[in-house]
């Protein structure tokens, strides 16, 4: 068995090869700069007695796609994008390509390959694929909205995607972190009850994608929390800044 985890030098995307490979699974490393990896390939291989290989990708080089997934050991059983960049609001609100750069590294990217990933795993007849989305997702919000409508986007990407491959034998899943103790999330003051680790979305993620579960939001109280920003009307929404 083999996991695929594209975003790979992440935070998150390490600690799932981490998880994966303690259960046995071969490891596929792909990311930017993925020579970068090597070192970090090296160790998943020693510390669980897996192979762990490490591949060059640009989610922003969609041409380049379909070469990348022949140059892999083998198709892997599972693939998770763990792909995302965070960007600066106010950054995004004044420049047209830093909010480009936000939109396509956190949408377009991830739903090209993944889709692609789909199409192969059709053809074989199973396969399980994980995309790594964000509450900011759930609702536009004025602190986030550029990040968060490309996680809106591939979230319902996704969703689509499940429903089609409902009847395909490919599993389709969703997972919504919240906050995560990350080097991108680093100097932010983040509320301890809502912010979790990137060990423990991995573990959820495993556990998961082993359950055939649809959508997961790794922090149970998300689940509630945004439930009740989804239902304040609009008029009452506006005003909170949130």
């Amino acid at each position: 068995m083999s996991v695929l985890v594209v975003g790979a030098r992440s935070d998150m995307g390490l600690a799932v090869a981490h998880r994966f490979a303690a259960a046995g699974y071969d490891v596929q490393l792909a990311a930017r700069n993925a020579a970068q990896l090597n070192a970090d390939a090296a160790d998943i291989a020693i510390r669980h007695n897996v192979q762990a290989t490490t591949h060059e990708l640009d989610v922003l080089a969609p041409d380049s796609f379909e070469g990348f997934i022949e140059s892999l050991p083998a198709l892997p059983q599972v693939a998770i994008c763990a792909v995302g960049l965070l960007g600066d609001q106010a950054v995004s609100e004044q420049d047209l390509s830093a909010a480009s750069l936000v939109m396509r590294s956190n949408f377009e990217g991830p739903a090209l390959i993944t889709g692609l990933l789909a199409d192969r795993f059709v053809a074989r007849g199973s396969g399980t694929l994980v995309g790594i989305s964000s509450v900011a997702g759930d609702r536009g919000r004025a602190s986030n909205y550029v990040y968060g409508s490309a996680k809106a986007g591939y979230t319902a990407f996704l969703s689509g995607l499940r429903n089609r491959l409902a009847k395909k034998n490919v599993h389709v899943l969703t997972v919504l972190p919240g906050f995560v103790k990350t080097r991108m999330t680093e100097g932010m003051d983040l509320p301890p009850r809502l912010t979790t680790t990137p060990e423990r979305v991995a573990d959820t993620i495993f556990k998961a994608a082993s359950q055939k579960r649809d959508i997961i939001y790794v922090k149970p109280i998300w689940r509630l929390v945004m439930g009740v920003i989804r239902a304040l009307p609009e008029r009452v929404f506006k005003g909170t800044q949130l």
